[in-house]
């Protein structure tokens, strides 16, 4: 699968699941726009990127203010001139009872997890309805389709980042959980960032034109439909 001339932003990609995915498309042979609110990580992928023969630019944005994403993907379309796959990565969670909860938590997780992506997608259509291409993920498939842009999600299981294994020292109560979900995996382990990585190719390739509204399990079996 060749992504050659292709420009991708990927969000949160200074670590983890989202630096697998930045380097995949590089090495695929898309331009990259790291996105992610430590400067410091983003540059440090970017030079990665760089070094597999493509274009990388670090970004460093906070995704839960819209001035931030509007400012970053107008700055990929002046340093590339178009932009043809989106992959709203950067998520985050906090392993914890309901009733344990925190307002502030619910208010990061509705900030990052669902309105950052409403920025994203919002900044980042009309260029892909100008050049009748594109793939970004996330609902839209239907209303989309017309202008050729496929929209498809990636739902990766439990997979070893920095992010997990802030949750697992977080208590031993977690640490418990993630054991047991892993125990119950039928491959038999956790997934590695480069397993979800793969996935974001495909869809991004040429072999899945045809391919939108769909959500792919990354998961080891842990959901089987």
């Amino acid at each position: 699968m060749t992504l050659s001339g292709k420009t991708a932003v990927v969000t949160g990609s200074g670590r983890g699941i989202g630096r697998a995915i930045s380097l995949a498309l590089a090495a695929a042979g898309a331009q990259v726009a790291v996105l992610d609110v430590d400067g410091d990580a983003a540059r440090a992928v970017a030079i990665e990127v760089n070094g597999l023969g493509v274009k990388g630019l670090a970004l460093a944005a906070d995704l839960t203010r819209r001035a931030d994403v509007e400012r970053a993907v107008g700055d990929t379309l002046a340093q590339f001139g178009q932009l043809d796959v989106l992959v709203n990565n950067a998520g985050w969670d906090r392993m914890a009872p309901f009733l344990e909860s925190e307002e502030a938590d619910w208010d990061r997780i509705i900030a990052l997890n669902f309105k950052a992506i409403l920025y994203t997608c919002k900044a980042a259509l009309p260029a892909m309805v100008a050049r009748g291409a594109g793939a970004f993920s996330k609902t839209l498939a239907r209303e989309m389709a017309r202008s050729g842009i496929t929209v498809n999600v990636v739902c990766p299981g439990l997979t070893d980042t920095p992010l997990l294994q802030g949750i697992r020292e977080d208590s031993v109560r977690n640490a418990k959980v993630i054991e047991a979900v892993t125990r119950a995996i039928p491959l038999g382990r956790v997934g590695r960032p480069a397993d979800v990585a793969a996935a974001v190719v495909y869809l991004a390739s040429a072999g899945a034109d045809y391919v939108t509204g769909q959500t792919l399990s990354v998961s080891g079996g842990l959901t089987m439909c």
